[in-house]
């Protein structure tokens, strides 16, 4: 169990029956130990979105823009069904995928997007799913976060997808100055070990949603606010 104490940004707990006084003034200090509290919390890193292969785990990042893991995860079954490839995909015409995935929203434009990008995949990378930033990117719908959220869960390799919520939580952390996710995500990727960044930027997205959501902390309320700046008094606007 851990608790915080206002004085002098310490922080106090007890862990099995030593406790521990730690100070924490530095990013790297609380990176440290937001980076191990996390891993106790969330042992395990599940990705949130339902997913059968690199190519669906694609499409379904590029749904969830904008739109929640769990209204994807209602949505994307009924997708699957009608092409679960890109050879399949690529032959739906793009009415009928806008029709289906209209729930997520923008799907004028996602439609466009998962109907394009299974085109340029069969014809251009053997009905593959590409492994670098480089060539997702090029793909029609995929910016920077949805390639790092492939290349992250779908090839293992080392990435720190930033999305609006870890860009919050960050700042409320005092971990980033940074006034976009893509300062972030440097800053962050400096702080933590690259071996952990797959796993961390999990679980980081799983405790904002449980503890530290846009309505439920403001920067004063969860543990992991009131352990790492304990003198806080005020709301913490995010910077954009």
């Amino acid at each position: 169990m851990i608790y915080g104490e206002k004085w002098r940004n310490r922080v106090c707990f007890v862990r099995g029956s030593r406790a521990v006084l730690q100070v924490m003034t530095t990013k790297q200090e609380r990176a440290a130990w937001i980076d191990g509290r996390l891993a106790e919390l969330y042992p395990e890193t599940p990705v949130p979105l339902d997913h059968r292969d690199a190519y669906t785990l694609l499409v379904a990042v590029l749904l969830s823009a904008q739109c929640t893991d769990k209204r994807v995860n209602l949505v994307t079954p009924h997708l699957w069904a009608l092409g679960d490839t890109p050879e399949k995909m690529m032959r739906v015409p793009v009415a009928e995928i806008q029709s289906v995935i209209r729930p997520c929203g923008l799907s004028p434009q996602k439609a466009k997007a998962i109907a394009g990008l299974s085109k340029i995949l069969v014809e251009t990378h053997g009905g593959a799913v590409p492994r670098s930033f480089e060539a997702l990117e090029e793909l029609p719908g995929v910016g920077h976060k949805t390639a790092s959220v492939v290349m992250a869960q779908a090839f293992g390799v080392p990435a720190f997808p930033v999305d609006t919520h870890i860009h919050r939580l960050a700042q409320r952390w005092k971990l980033t100055n940074g006034k976009n996710v893509e300062q972030t995500e440097a800053d962050l990727k400096k702080l933590f070990p690259r071996e952990h960044w797959n796993a961390l930027h999990l679980r980081i997205i799983f405790y904002g949603r449980e503890h530290c959501s846009a309505h439920a902390c403001d920067g004063t309320v969860c543990e992991i606010c009131r352990t790492v700046v304990p003198a806080r008094q005020r709301a913490v606007k995010t910077k954009k």
